[in-house]
Parts: structure tokens; sequence; C-alpha cells
């Protein structure tokens, strides 16, 4: 009984300093709060202990309510168990393997923000806004973003089975895809009618601003007179990479800053050096633009350098810090966030398009009841739309400006 009270008291403790702040001390006039939420917590695992239905396992209940406490502060941050976290330092320092594929949390479980065209997952049949509910038969619910990410990376050649939901099937999919070293395709460019420029951008990986500012000027000397930027389903990559392409088109003004409780504010400005063109443009977004290309887009809207057409984009913007805790487990705690221009959080706001378009591909297709799990069949796949009309709609924009 005595241990039973022991690890009651602690597994509060550790808790409420979590909720107040207390690993970096809480102010004196947060004590009283401090103490009401020991209280609470306190009667809360004593009422676990003596009335649920058999004997919990408590450090199993205090693990479980962390994970659910930094859950809630947003997707990027974890609580992870002192094992969990040594096999997250394992996963840092081994090459390894990827899927290709942008994941976040939506709705408790990972969600499939955006694929890499020809990566594994793409070949294997997984789609952006797939809900995967299963990893190796491990329900996604119960785990943390970066265990998520620890789970989807392997040695190249190795294997993950997940399993996905999507709205044209019944039951959940199972999938397997092959883990592969992921080669980003290169920035796409061509040109569309009237002298119109288009490039498409999969990744802001390192050194994709220069890439896209040597397609703009050779766009520019093949005859284009206006520019059609798509990050469409554009969701990985570098937001110092973002910054740098934005300032590609921007010759003054805010791209974006970055802010938190303890994260002093630092702006990151347009340098008129760095400017490239001055041509009209359009960017391009979705449901799977985030991150570094959702810096773009807010940028390029806010600053009135051009117009953003498409879907509104998914949210996705800050910084990190891993915090080690005695026993050996950590913390990974978003400690500042990037905000728009305007000062919108980008993680908490999105880009809502000045221009809506839907994706073409919302939905469709009838589900299938069957409750068969194999590997993608065709008919599974989204229809593929007859018509971009997000891309008409670009060309049409562009073709009534002026300039």
């Amino acid at each position: 009984m005595k241990t039973k009270v022991a690890i009651l008291v602690s597994s509060a403790a550790v808790l409420t300093f979590i909720i107040v702040g207390g690993l970096d001390g809480v102010r004196a006039s947060s004590n009283d709060g401090a103490y009401r939420q020991l209280e609470v917590y306190s009667e809360v695992l004593s009422r676990v202990r003596s009335e649920y239905v058999e004997e919990p396992n408590i450090p199993l209940v205090t693990d479980g309510a962390l994970h659910g406490l930094l859950e809630s502060l947003d997707a990027n941050s974890s609580y992870l168990t002192p094992a969990q976290y040594k096999d997250y330092k394992a996963h840092k320092t081994e090459a390894k393997g990827e899927i290709g594929a942008a994941v976040s949390k939506r709705f408790g479980y990972a969600a499939v923000v955006s694929v890499i065209p020809g990566g594994p997952a793409d070949k294997a049949g997984v789609e952006a806004t797939d809900i995967i509910e299963a990893i190796e038969g491990k329900s996604t619910r119960e785990m943390s973003l970066a265990e998520i990410h620890n789970l989807l990376a392997g040695q190249p050649g190795s294997n993950v089975t997940v399993s996905v939901v999507r709205a044209r099937r019944a039951e959940p999919q199972k999938i397997m895809v092959t883990r592969d070293l992921v080669n980003i395709p290169p920035v796409a460019d061509k040109m569309v009618e009237d002298g119109i420029g288009y490039l498409q951008v999969d990744s802001f990986n390192k050194g994709k601003s220069q890439e896209i500012a040597s397609k703009i000027k050779a766009l520019q000397k093949s005859g284009a007179k206006k520019l059609i930027l798509d990050v469409r389903n554009c969701a990985e990559g570098d937001e110092a990479e973002g910054i740098a392409t934005a300032n590609l088109f921007l010759n003054h003004g805010t791209i974006t800053y970055l802010q938190g409780q303890k994260y002093p504010r630092e702006a990151f400005n347009a340098d008129p050096a760095k400017d490239v063109t001055t041509l009209p443009v359009v960017v391009l977004v979705n449901k799977g633009t985030a991150g570094p290309a959702e810096v773009v887009a807010a940028a390029i809207l806010e600053n009135a350098r051009g117009d953003v057409i498409g879907d509104k984009t998914f949210g996705d913007g800050s910084v990190q810090k891993t915090i080690e805790l005695p026993d050996g487990s950590a913390l990974i705690l978003s400690v500042a966030k990037y905000y728009s221009p305007s000062g919108k959080a980008i993680q908490d706001a999105a880009v809502t398009p000045n221009i809506v378009v839907a994706d073409a591909d919302d939905d469709g297709g009838a589900p299938d009841d069957d409750g068969t799990t194999t590997t993608a069949p065709d008919d599974t796949k989204k229809p593929v739309p007859q018509t971009d009309e997000q891309l008409r709609k670009a060309v049409q924009v562009l073709k009534n400006r002026q300039g």
C-alpha cells in the first residue's frame, strides 16, 4: 500500500508540474492553481486505483495521461517513455529508409498530408488524405507523432504494413510499403499558353530555393511574362528554404516571423538583393500544402504580391525542443510558431486562398464493402480528374491581369 501511495503521489506531481509549467519553474502567483491541479489529479488516481473494474497499472496510466496531455497541445508535441526515447535517439543516428510521405496527426490518428511522387508510399498506393489507422497492427491513436515517424522509418529495403482508412472503402485497407532512400523530384517547369511560366515544387529540401531561382530565370528568358508556382501536395522541407523562395518574389516586406512564450520574436524580412522576378504570380495550394510551402503562400498573398488559388492548406509550422527528463523519458515540445505577415499562426489558421477552388478529387467513388485488406488495387485509387480546375483558374486569373 505504501508503494502504491508513493506511485500515486509522484505521478500526480509529474503531471501537475507539466500542466503548470513546472519543468521550468512556476510563478508564485500560480501556486494556488498548481495545488488545485495536484488535488484533482490525486483524487482521480485514487478513484481509479480503488474503484476501477480491475487493478490498474498505474505507471501505464500515467504514461497515457502524459501522452494525452502533450498531444492536446499540438500534433508536433510528444511525450516519449524511456524506452521510446532510447529508440527515437537510435533512429536519429542510423542511416534509414523512408516511405516518402509527410505524416501528421488528425482526428487522433496518423494522417497522410502528402506523398512524394515516385516514392515508396506512392508506388504502394498510399494517398494524400489517407488516415493511417494502424502501423504493424498497432493503433496510431495511442502513438505520439515522434513514435509514428520512428515506426515508418527503417532500413532501406525493409517493409512496413499500414492500415489506411479512406472514403471509398468501408474497412481499413492493409498496404505494405517497402522503405527506401527517397529522391525528391526536381522542380518541374514548362511554358503554358500566353507566355505563362509554370513551376511545380514537391518539397522544400535543402537547395530548393536556388533551383527555383534558376528555373524562374530560365522561364523568363524563354518568354514568360507571368508565373504559376504550384505547391500543391508540398508538405516537407525546411522553413528556411520556404523563406528564401518567398524572397525570390518579394523585394520588401515581412515574409514570416517566429515567436513563442519564451522564444523572442524573430522576423524574416525580404532582402531586395535576393529578389529575382517582378512578374505577376499565382500560387496554387491545396489540403496537402504544409510547412515551408505555407510560408511562401502566406507571404505572397499578404504582401499583395500575387493571388493564392486552391483549397485551404493543412496548417503546420512550428519549432520543437527536446527536453530530457530524469527518468530517461523526454518531451518534444513546440516552443515557437511561424506567423504570417499579418500575425496569423500558420499552424493554427493555415492559409486560406483569396480565390477558393476545391480539389477535384475530394471524396468521389463508392466505398467497397467487402472488407478485403490487400495491397491497394487500382479501383480504390482516387479518380483522375479530367481537368485541373485549379490550374485552369490560375491561367484565367493571370490572363486577366495586366503587367
